[in-house]
């Protein structure tokens, strides 16, 4: 099993293909074959979930970690995702992942290492991407929605370290369903203080003010450098969750009240 940093999408020869999403995506252009029409693609989405399901369904408690697939195994992140990973494994929790390179190689990779669980839901890309060799159970998925669903819904946190904009997009949807109320209980921590520091003072100096979102909007984020906080943070609120509970409720309030008045 090799962590050769060669190994990153970065560096790899890109193939180039049409994958199901974007075929899905495409508009509504009639397919001469049948097996290509949306109608018949939803019976592959279908069978996707079961499959989804079906590999999941007995996994037990789990964090879903989030980063760039293009941190190198040298980097201090790549070090703090293992260490943090293996924390979680020895207080019973398994690891989920994308299952690629970078942060998700190394939270896996420190999941395999304490013998926990190592989960990689791999995606269908336009260029080759190969699950990690420290995945234990892989699935893979063609549509982003699907294999979404399953990184919320046998997770019971995430950690987001440092990434683009995938994974801006599974933190911002990590919080609209707790605000929403879909999931609760929930933290979501983001690793990196001078990575994350700018958009919390975004958020914070231009979101809240403006009105858009409320501080308890803000407050459903814990950003921390420390291996350890984050995961006593997680077991707290897995073993009491109280106090995280106040918080979520509070966000769900303020937004419950603005759309009253609607």
């Amino acid at each position: 099993m090799s962590d050769d940093p060669q190994s990153t999408p970065v560096d790899r020869p890109r193939r180039r293909r049409t994958t199901d999403d974007q075929s899905l995506l495409a508009g509504s252009r009639q397919p001469e074959n049948f097996t290509q029409s949306d109608p018949w693609r939803v019976l592959r989405i279908t069978g996707e979930f079961v499959e989804g399901f079906d590999a999941l369904a007995d996994l037990g408690p789990a964090v879903t970690i989030f980063g760039s697939a293009r941190t190198r195994p040298e980097e201090a992140d790549y070090k703090r995702a293992t260490a943090l990973a293996r924390d979680l494994g020895e207080h019973g929790f398994s690891v989920i992942t994308g299952g690629g390179p970078g942060i998700m190689e190394a939270a896996n990779r420190g999941a395999h290492e304490i013998g926990v669980p190592s989960v990689g839901l791999n995606i269908e890309l336009p260029f080759e991407q190969h699950v990690n060799p420290y995945v234990d159970l892989s699935v893979d998925f063609r549509y982003f929605f699907v294999r979404k669903m399953m990184l919320v819904k046998y997770a019971q946190a995430f950690v987001i370290f440092p990434g683009g904009f995938g994974t801006m997009d599974e933190l911002f949807e990590s919080l609209t369903l707790i605000q929403t109320g879909k999931i609760e209980n929930f933290p979501v921590v983001l690793f990196g203080s001078d990575y994350w520091g700018g958009l919390m003072k975004w958020v914070r100096e231009t979101m809240v003010p403006a009105g858009k979102i409320s501080d308890a909007d803000a407050d459903l984020l814990l950003v921390t450098d420390s291996v350890s906080e984050a995961c006593s943070h997680i077991v707290e609120c897995r073993l009491d969750g109280s106090g995280w509970k106040q918080r979520e409720e509070s966000a769900r309030r303020v937004t419950e009240a603005v759309f009253g008045r609607r």
